[in-house]
């Protein structure tokens, strides 16, 4: 989680503040739109925490528009209150996970989409937040850069969550690891593991990535 935030903080100082008003590489949001998004995604995985630290019912979010209204709001703010802000509401995110005790860590918490889990999953939450945003800022990230070992828990992470909650029969196979460990189904998609941690994380197809059987890929619904 950590180094996460520095790269993605190493991605937004490639960008002056005039560019965050640029769109990023997700439709219909700009930079700015990211910064907000990433900012509050801290905040809100914080009243994750509060929840596994005290027992006090605490949702990532108020309401189901809530998440919205909050990143829309941030992109009102100027460029340096929102530079600051994703670094504060990070560093309030650290310390309260630094403080959960064995009985914190194991306490059930609720994510936005909906899904029961112990709060120590919350710093991969984070983390996958974190290194994927830092691409769509468009400023020098890529897939290519991240750690392996994350990759590789993106890529079994994504390809779960498609086949479980969204039900789509798809599965991977890195052409560059000696050993797979993602599931194997009907559909199987080749490639690089920064290519297939790409494509299922809805940022785009890249042209070397195939499936076993020489079919187009299928269309995937939004990752999260």
């Amino acid at each position: 989680m950590t180094e996460g935030h520095e790269y993605f903080l190493c991605a937004l100082r490639n960008l002056g503040d005039e560019e965050l008003e640029e769109p990023s590489a997700l439709p219909g949001w700009t930079r700015k739109h990211v910064l907000s998004h990433v900012g509050h995604n801290a905040r809100a995985l914080a009243r994750l925490t509060h929840w596994a630290a005290t027992g006090e019912l605490t949702p990532m979010y108020p309401s189901p528009s809530a998440r919205d209204e909050e990143i829309e709001a941030g992109t009102l703010w100027s460029a340096a209150r929102l530079r600051a802000f994703v670094e504060e509401e990070q560093v309030r995110l650290s310390i309260a996970l630094e403080r959960l005790t064995c009985a914190g860590w194991r306490a059930e918490v609720v994510t936005a989409q909906g899904r029961t889990v112990p709060a120590t999953v919350i710093p991969w939450l984070r983390s996958r937040e974190l290194w994927v945003h830092a691409t769509d800022l468009r400023s020098g990230a890529d897939f290519a850069g991240f750690p392996a070992d994350f990759t590789d828990a993106l890529i079994t992470d994504a390809v779960t969550r498609r086949r479980t909650a969204q039900l789509v029969e798809v599965s991977a196979r890195a052409t560059d690891r000696a050993v797979n460990t993602f599931a194997d189904g009907d559909v199987v998609a080749e490639g690089t593991a920064a290519d297939l941690a790409r494509w299922l994380t809805g940022r785009g197809t890249h042209p070397q990535l195939v499936t076993t059987a020489g079919d187009p890929l299928p269309e995937l619904p939004p990752w999260l």
